[in-house]
């Protein structure tokens, strides 16, 4: 074989040679570009709550390929404080769903990643010491001194960003006794996003009478007998309460006891006016006056209305007894 032809072979097999090492190198360019490595961390903290695989893992490979992988979403984080784990095997089935098969995708790191929201935690403490400032700025009433919370709710798990949080605390219910309750709702950008109640007991300051000494049944109370005291009570003082000065025992009352409505009561009046009693009928109007002879049917005090008939006609009439024994007929 003469140098010219073996020359041609030589070109000939470099430049094949050329092309196959190209090829390869292709061929290898190629399925680095179509690998992709995912590293899954044990923990991860994220401020959404829409989980995606390029939230909770680290991938390598091409950069479209990694771009669109990253993308791809593995769920959502519904309620605040929820933990969500996600193994391997999820992550597989959620890049296959995508055109990412199996064959393509190595994995480093943990077996499976544990993800949680980054978030604000609200205490029950936090909240009833908001309503109990809300109920002493807006007091019920101006005899309220105290307000015990009679439970503490629970904490609230804020999602999300929590620096344009609003804490609005109102009055919602009262109670005809002792209680009130005030609803805090918590806005997240002006949006409602989750209510806390705080119940509260009230006491009051009110005023109360103490025997000083031993009073006797039929005593008429007064300052000498009798003390006004002021107290912190589990109820309001009554709207009418007044010192029962004027007022008389109706039980024997032993010193220092606290004086209770049905203990005292209204000195009896005496009988004006007794059954079966003559009694003068009075009518007097500016230049009229009108008088005949009744018959009381009843006994009488002043003021109080009785039956009486009438002497001339007979009839029946009622009255209204005067301090001075007369009789006026209730018109």
């Amino acid at each position: 074989m003469s140098s010219r032809a073996i020359n041609i072979v030589m070109v000939v097999s470099l430049v094949t040679f050329a092309q196959v090492c190209e090829a390869d190198q292709t061929a290898d360019d190629s399925k680095k570009d179509c690998a992709l490595q995912v590293y899954l961390p044990r923990e991860v903290t994220i401020t959404d709550n829409c989980l995606r695989l390029g939230q909770v893992s680290l991938i390598r490979g091409s950069d479209n390929l990694v771009a669109r992988a990253s993308e791809i979403p593995l769920g959502r984080i519904s309620v605040p404080g929820q933990e969500v784990v996600i193994d391997r095997l999820t992550v597989l089935s959620r890049l296959a769903s995508n055109g990412i098969p199996a064959s393509k995708v190595t994995f480093a790191g943990a077996e499976t990643v544990k993800v949680k929201q980054q978030q604000q935690t609200i205490k029950g403490t936090e909240f009833v010491r908001l309503a109990s400032s809300f109920l002493k700025e807006n007091p019920l009433a101006a005899s309220v001194c105290q307000s015990e919370p009679i439970w503490m709710p629970q904490d609230f798990a804020v999602p999300g960003d929590s620096n344009n949080l609003q804490l609005c605390p109102r009055l919602v219910r009262t109670y005809p006794g002792n209680q009130a309750k005030v609803q805090i709702v918590v806005l997240q950008g002006g949006k409602q996003i989750a209510v806390r109640e705080v119940a509260f007991r009230l006491k009051y300051n009110c005023r109360t009478a103490v025997a000083l000494v031993d009073i006797p049944t039929g005593a008429v109370i007064n300052s000498e007998n009798v003390k006004i005291e002021n107290t912190v009570s589990n109820y309001p003082e009554p709207a009418e309460w007044k010192p029962p000065y004027g007022l008389i025992a109706k039980r024997h009352l032993l010193a220092n006891t606290v004086l209770a409505a049905y203990m005292v009561g209204s000195a009896s009046q005496p009988v004006i006016v007794g059954r079966n009693q003559n009694v003068i009928i009075r009518i007097e109007r500016p230049g009229l006056l009108v008088t005949a002879i009744g018959k009381t049917l009843e006994d009488g005090r002043t003021g109080e209305c009785i039956k009486v008939r009438n002497a001339d006609s007979q009839r029946i009439i009622l009255v209204r007894v005067n301090e001075d024994g007369t009789v006026e007929p209730v018109l």
